[in-house]
């Protein structure tokens, strides 16, 4: 039963507060879920019901929640130095010390960082750095950005130019000119005509193509995510990042990985362009940075783009008033302290990866699961309405946000985009509790086919798993 308090939050949500990436309507009509605690890897409502955190909030959690030296880290810069600005020939010690650190654990070409408030900001100043560059050298007409359908690179202008989500662009137009997608590597949604490999060398054409098509003086970079993200965890083909790296190395432009979630662990490395061996010019970073105590993101600025910026490049005339926030500052520094105490990458890509791989990898008998995949800790399932031919269910039916509502009552969060169920939890999950998850999520995938079954007679979807 809600509470008098609890009706009250919801009412004043209803009113007042206007949610990102929401139907207002919807939401004011059926009302919002009010957070109000956390620890380790749960989260817990006003109604007293505890949740495993699937998501890591919003991709970004990666150290749990409830972590004490977290708020001391931001409570001391409070009462030391709780604000100034990094405008100005001006700096404080806790944006400087970020800085070599974040250097020191990024690859060896990269020696800067420009720091932003979050991962949109990021990708705008990731924009505006690669468009000076080439007018520095003298190069002003390679204009093109180059990037991927479906990927997410945030939610500004220019990140949902940058961004291939068609939703996005149809609300939000005009988009910044001089950004174009191509196909993006999703060989179960796009490419099962094909094997996987093959797949991805034509994906990686595409790129070749269009570079082609716009002419090589004139693109300036290829953007894209090391896995997708916020697309669906899209995994690309062991082929695609090998072939994409030949393209961009002939026709001599940049590359740019965003880190802002497979950064930080996410994939079982620092970041995941190491994982894919990959060496970008521009690294845009956030989220699991600061374990998502507070809003900080930022550049990662390679020697190449760094040397020409700063040698003769004169002011550079970007920068947001939290730029390098010393608070912020100093939880993103204990952040990456406390993740190398206690060897949070190393876990990830030696033990609990490969562990949940293993058990995610049993959700793929289900009747509704057309495929069960994992890298590191992000997983994804495809729903199908038959598994033998893959093919889908209708729009119309949602059944990616049922699903999504049905994990909310048994217990977890896990996200869907359209079909594709996902999981990014916090990178500090034991093997329990990611057998808690596993198990949590098979409940759901059995409550939401017994609701397909009961509203739309679809008898196939039952089996004993469903029982």
């Amino acid at each position: 039963m809600t509470s008098p308090g609890t009706a009250r939050l919801k009412a004043l949500d209803s009113d007042h507060h206007l949610h990102p990436f929401t139907d207002f309507k919807a939401l004011s009509e059926e009302g919002s879920r009010i957070i109000t605690a956390a620890s380790g890897v749960y989260i817990q409502d006003a109604d007293g019901q505890r949740m495993l955190d699937g998501m890591a909030g919003l991709w970004c959690v990666n150290l749990g929640y409830g972590r004490q030296e977290l708020v001391d880290a931001a409570s001391q810069q409070m009462t030391q130095l709780p604000y100034y600005n990094t405008f100005f020939k001006t700096a404080h010690p806790p944006a400087i010390e970020l800085a070599a650190e974040l250097c020191r654990l990024a690859p060896d070409h990269i020696n800067h960082v420009f720091f932003t408030g979050s991962g949109s900001e990021a990708n705008d100043t990731m924009l505006r750095m690669v468009r000076r560059f080439w007018a520095l050298k003298g190069k002003p007409e390679k204009q093109w950005i180059i990037s991927r359908e479906n990927g997410y690179h945030g939610s500004t202008v220019a990140g949902m130019s940058l961004g291939g989500m068609a939703p996005m662009h149809e609300q939000g137009g005009p988009c910044v000119p001089g950004i174009t997608h191509i196909r993006q590597p999703y060989w179960f949604g796009e490419g099962r005509d094909m094997n996987r490999e093959e797949f991805g060398k034509v994906c990686a054409d595409a790129l070749e193509a269009r570079i082609l098509e716009l002419g090589p003086d004139n693109v300036a970079a290829f953007l894209a995510e090391p896995v997708q993200g916020a697309g669906g965890a899209i995994m690309p083909p062991d082929s695609y990042w090998p072939a994409v790296k030949a393209v961009l190395e002939k026709y001599d432009i940049l590359l740019v990985i965003d880190e802002v979630i497979c950064g930080f662990g996410r994939l079982g490395e620092w970041f995941g362009s190491q994982h894919y061996d990959l060496k970008p010019d521009l690294m845009p970073i956030a989220k699991g940075l600061s374990s998502g105590y507070l809003p900080i993101g930022g550049v990662l600025v390679g020697d190449r783009i760094a040397e020409t910026l700063v040698q003769e490049g004169g002011e550079f005339y970007h920068g947001f008033t939290y730029s390098g926030h010393p608070v912020c500052a100093a939880v993103a520094l204990k952040t990456l302290e406390i993740m190398q105490r206690e060897n949070i990458v190393e876990r990830v890509r030696d033990d609990l990866g490969p562990y949940l791989a293993k058990r995610w990898a049993t959700l793929a008998d289900h009747p509704l699961v057309g495929e069960a995949r994992s890298l590191g800790l992000m997983g994804a399932l495809e729903l199908v309405a038959d598994k033998a031919t893959g093919e889908r269910f209708d729009s119309s039916l949602a059944v990616g946000s049922m699903c999504r509502d049905t994990c909310f009552d048994t217990g977890l969060v896990m996200r869907s985009v359209g079909d594709t169920m996902i999981i990014s939890p916090p990178l500090v999950i034991t093997h329990d509790e990611i057998d808690a998850l596993v198990s949590l999520a098979r409940a759901a995938l059995d409550e939401t086919a017994r609701q397909l079954a009961a509203s739309f007679h679809l008898t196939s979807l039952t089996s004993e798993s469903c029982s």
